[in-house]
């Protein structure tokens, strides 16, 4: 077939992209750093889509739409945020090309110079909270609960499908509040709504926490944050949540009358996850065949492949998916069957395991004379024959057992992977030798924080939300620490 899959020892990288090339999730772009989605990944961020939005709307929000382009003004209000953005902003300078007049095809018309520069949206902060001043003038006008599903463009050197591209899908929560406490409890909600999304959804166990100062988002008071470890031992962050204080409101001039009719400046978060939760799921759950789904969020959750010869046998067989693949409907299931005759069936099982399908039922006619089927499921690669009677009812079953057994497969390797160390040479030692989460003391300065960042690549991945208070000794300096953070090298 040409779809082989460079193995995960011999080459983790190459192995990553082969599965999101092969399995047709994505696709290299005519412009750098950018991808094209697949219509397979791209039904696959439909479903985390879909879910995601309801969970926001079953929290009370709204969905809204703010422009792509955003006044260069706007970005340098809020000190913190432009320093934050600077460097990865796209500039649109002017608004029309023209033939050139010698002859060297388009050019742009230097008449056509806009008098102020606009930002392609790197995030929607400014010019929603541009928007929210004339939106917000008492109490009663909050709290604003809105987000925003779009595209977002950050200019990155160095590209990679899903993880990092210049242009990427995501959702953008923008919320306001009439008190300090409103803003921080909306912040913490959705983190939880995200950790929910990831583990009952995604089968990914995360470890939930607050970001260090140098790690926060440009322009937050705190940002919270869902982490996940991938097989090779990198953690990637998978979902962050930012308290903005009045950061936004004072730089806008966003202020309101409260119910005691004093002046005030309204209180923020904002919130997202993006495309990249795609590379999570790639790296955390697949293996050296290909991709493996959680059945929740599968474009596909059952294929059912005909195995025949001549017409006869295949007319029956047709006859008998027929029957239940109106069960499998009527269930929820999605699934498909695959009676195109271009293929073999063995090429077909080959394509289903590489695209992840978590369940593959094969029907022969000798099967429905037996009346049953032989049903394998992705994650385990078990085989078993399956009585025909009541199969969309077994199948369900099998479905939501796959769905747990990734989630504990991924939670066992996780906890596996999460060591203290309480020596410099201990942290070196287990970052070498088995990666993961590192579980150690630090003495709370951003000095120290990018100095083991630059001996060692790690970084301070949280510190989690479950924290127990633990008197020690920083790793690096030996000075005074009153918790232990959780480090790794990411993504």
């Amino acid at each position: 077939m040409g779809k082989e899959i460079t193995k995960r020892e011999t080459d983790y990288s190459q192995w990553y992209n082969d599965i999101i090339l092969k399995a047709g999730l994505a696709d290299y772009s005519a412009v750098r750093g950018c991808m094209v989605i697949k219509p397979y990944g791209f039904a696959l961020w439909e479903n985390m889509r879909d879910q995601l939005d309801k969970m926001f709307k079953e929290t009370g929000h709204q969905n809204a739409y703010f422009p792509l382009f955003i006044p260069k003004s706007f970005l340098s209000k809020e000190a913190a945020h432009v320093e934050g953005f600077a460097k990865e902003c796209a500039v649109v300078t002017h608004y029309r090309l023209m033939n050139d007049p010698d002859g060297g095809g388009i050019v742009v018309d230097p008449d056509a110079k806009l008098e102020e520069e606009l930002i392609v949206r790197p995030t929607s902060e400014t010019i929603i909270w541009n928007t929210y001043k004339t939106w917000i003038q008492s109490y009663r006008d909050l709290p604003i609960l809105v987000n925003q599903w779009a595209n977002v463009v950050r200019w990155e050197m160095r590209t990679r499908l899903f993880l990092r591209t210049t242009e990427f899908l995501w959702q953008e929560g923008h919320t306001a509040h009439a008190t300090s406490q409103e803003a921080i409890d909306e912040t913490k909600l959705i983190l939880d709504v995200y950790a929910t999304f990831a583990e009952e959804w995604m089968s990914l166990p995360v470890v939930k926490g607050v970001k260090s100062i140098s790690e926060r988002f440009a322009g937050a008071v705190d940002t919270y944050c869902i982490e996940a470890l991938m097989q090779d031992g990198k953690a990637l962050q998978s979902g962050t949540s930012h308290y903005l204080g009045q950061n936004f409101a004072k730089a806008f001039d966003v202020q309101f009358t409260d119910k005691e009719n004093k002046l005030d400046y309204v209180w923020a978060s904002s919130w997202g996850v993006s495309t990249r939760l795609i590379g999570a799921l790639v790296m955390a759950h697949s293996d050296d065949d290909g991709l493996v789904l959680p059945p929740k969020i599968a474009p596909i959750q059952v294929v059912i492949v005909p195995i025949y010869k001549g017409d006869e046998q295949k007319k029956m067989i047709d006859e008998k998916v027929k029957m239940f693949m109106e069960d499998f409907k009527a269930l929820g299931v999605k699934v498909k069957y695959d009676d195109n005759d271009n293929n073999r069936p063995g090429w077909k099982f080959a394509e289903y395991e590489l695209k992840g399908v978590p369940v593959r039922i094969a029907i022969g006619a000798r099967d429905i004379q037996n009346n049953v089927v032989e049903v394998a499921r992705r994650d385990t690669k078990e085989k078993t024959s399956v009585s025909i009677d009541g199969l969309a009812n077994t199948v369900a079953v099998l479905l939501n057992d796959i769905q747990q057994n990734i989630y504990t497969k991924a939670k066992n390797f996780r906890d596996e992977h999460i060591a203290k160390a309480d020596t410099w040479d201990e942290f070196e030692k287990l970052l070498d030798s088995k990666g993961g989460f590192i579980s150690a003391h630090w003495d709370g300065t951003a000095e120290t924080e990018e100095k083991i960042k630059e001996l060692t690549k790690a970084t301070i991945r949280c510190i989690p939300l479950n924290n127990l208070q633990e008197e020690g000794k920083c790793i690096l300096t030996g000075k005074p620490s009153k918790e232990r953070v959780l480090f790794a090298r990411a993504y």
